[in-house]
């Protein structure tokens, strides 16, 4: 990367260095208060930590695409109706053209909707908080209309195995493919030259663009990731409940933003964090888990949701503005 682009980089970088530990000390924290809490409650117990981590894998499939997408300088509103629809879409597909074709189906609706997202973004030049908020409720409809608000029942047992109810010894597959999403994500953010140009856009797309990176192909291709880890979640989803549901995950946005950025990716866009970003979804995880094993409603979740991401934003904006 060259040295107009490096240096915006660096500045965040530098900036962020002591804020990256924030998402490990928060999970911390909340564990130790949990485990002191819900002592009588089971929240320690072996089977309740395998199913926190079972509610987090999803999530961080999900925040693993939206941090190519805030690195970007982009963001994907319609990831929770994508998990959505690709569940039913892989309920369905999965009966007719089996485990790999299902597989497949699934995955290319989210890459689709993605290309789309990123098109008309790009070269409409609609933001793409407005493009994905449309897409949202264009989603949304679509899977409400697919079985008229029924569930669609998965049995093909391969599929379950792999995608939800299986397990490779004591570790759940659902872990197993949290372990892999999160190693490729990583990976391609910090070792392939697309991934540096994914923050290098985010940083200062003028810049980037005078240094000969493809802008345009780069922010479509960030959406398109997001879209489809997002319709990976959705078939993990339908794995886990073995059916497809027209709002399965669908509640699940504010959660996914609020794993991301208080795992350290910046919401303005030039510095992104996968490794943080699962480890946020971890916090979540146990964050829902412990509301709902103290009693308290659905409701107070999403306060409680609510709360964190305004933190989050207020930091990143605190970061815009000394960078």
């Amino acid at each position: 990367m060259t040295e107009p682009v490096r240096k915006p980089l660096l500045r965040r970088r530098q900036i962020a260095e002591p804020r990256q530990y924030v998402v490990y000390a928060a999970a911390i924290l909340i564990f130790a208060l949990f485990a002191v809490i819900l002592r009588d409650d089971g929240f320690v117990t072996t089977s309740n930590l395998l199913n926190i981590a079972r509610q987090a894998a999803p999530i961080a499939v999900m925040a693993v695409g939206m941090a190519f997408a805030l690195g970007a300088a982009e963001i994907d509103l319609s990831v929770g109706s994508v998990a959505a629809l690709s569940s039913l879409v892989v309920a369905d597909a999965v009966g007719t053209f089996g485990f790999f074709g299902g597989a497949a189906t699934a995955l290319a609706v989210g890459l689709g909707i993605g290309a789309l997202n990123g098109f008309i973004a790009v070269k409409v030049r609609i933001p793409s908080f407005l493009v994905t908020l449309g897409m949202l409720g264009i989603v949304s409809g679509v899977a409400r209309s697919l079985n008229n608000l029924q569930s669609l029942p998965i049995r093909n047992d391969l599929y379950l195995d792999v995608f939800g109810a299986g397990s490779l010894g004591p570790i759940s597959s659902l872990l197993i493919w949290t372990v892999v999403i999160g190693a490729i994500g990583h990976l391609a953010l910090h070792q392939l030259r697309w991934g540096r140009h994914v923050l290098a856009v985010g940083a200062d797309r003028s810049a980037a663009s005078a240094v000969g990176i493809n802008t345009d192909r780069v922010r479509i291709t960030a959406l398109m990731v997001s879209a489809a880890a997002a319709s990976f979640a959705g078939m993990l989803l339908a794995g886990r409940l073995a059916i497809g549901r027209h709002d399965l995950g669908e509640n699940l946005l504010l959660t996914v933003i609020a794993a991301v950025v208080i795992g350290g990716t910046n919401l303005f866009g030039g510095r992104a964090s996968v490794v943080g970003a699962i480890a946020g979804s971890i916090v979540m995880a146990m964050l829902n888990n412990g509301l709902i094993l103290m009693g308290l409603r659905v409701a107070d979740q999403l306060i409680a949701r609510g709360v964190i991401i305004i933190l989050a934003v207020a930091l990143s904006m605190r970061e815009q503005k000394e960078t």
